[in-house]
């Protein structure tokens, strides 16, 4: 049994914290530039500054859509159905209707208790982790087994994967604007979220943070 971790690779991007300060000053026919006081690292200048923070704190969206990033993600595919419902976040995925290889697949680190609140998802770690474990990869083994067997049977992989397991990993490129993987982060980093797709946006959250440290700050503190 094939098993793996989940992942984000950034693949590339588009802009900086510039480019959302001149996609505002705009409007007045204006235009900044970067501070060059340090002949090593330039510096947004701290009037520019302000004024994302401005911007994403009285809503101001359309200047943070001028800048984009897109991410190779590989997750479960009982995470990837929770990400994919997020909007303005275009997203191809490998199909197993043309890939027959051998399917990864995911086990959680500590299976969690159900919670009492079921807003909630779920609770500490259970005190018998030994069993379920057992019973998880028990039960994945019986699936790939069958998955293999149809194949080798000659089902199309079309059909053959449905017999497939939930925590059968799955990969898929994930673009969209800066604002738009604000909001998702932020919505996901919430501490009441699934903690697979936490996993996620923190690794989203890290690589944002490097590309455009004024205005992911901004946006995840007033964006919605």
């Amino acid at each position: 049994m094939k098993t793996a971790k989940q992942s984000v690779e950034l693949l590339d991007w588009c802009g900086d914290d510039l480019s959302v300060v001149n996609a505002a000053r705009v409007s007045f026919a204006k235009q900044s530039s970067w501070s060059d006081t340090d002949t090593i690292c330039m510096e947004l200048p701290e009037k520019d500054a302000k004024l994302i923070k401005y911007l994403a704190k009285h809503k101001h969206k359309s200047p943070f859509n001028h800048c984009f990033m897109s991410f190779r993600v590989k997750a479960p595919i009982f995470v990837a159905r929770q990400l994919v419902k997020h909007e303005y976040l275009p997203w191809n995925e490998v199909s197993r209707r043309y890939v027959s290889d051998e399917p990864e697949v995911y086990f959680p680190e500590g299976w969690r208790q159900s919670a009492e609140n079921v807003k909630q998802g779920s609770g500490g770690l259970l005190v018998d982790q030994g069993s379920q474990v057992e019973i998880a990869k028990m039960t994945t083994q019986y699936a790939l087994d069958a998955y293999y067997t149809l194949m080798k049977n000659g089902v199309c992989p079309e059909q053959a994967r449905m017999v497939l397991p939930q925590n059968t990993m799955t990969e898929w490129i994930w673009s969209g604007t800066l604002f738009a993987f604000a909001k998702m982060c932020k919505l996901r980093l919430d501490p009441h979220t699934q903690k697979e797709t936490q996993e996620i946006a923190r690794m989203i959250d890290a690589e944002a943070k490097k590309l455009y440290p004024v205005s992911w700050v901004a946006l995840m503190q007033y964006g919605e």
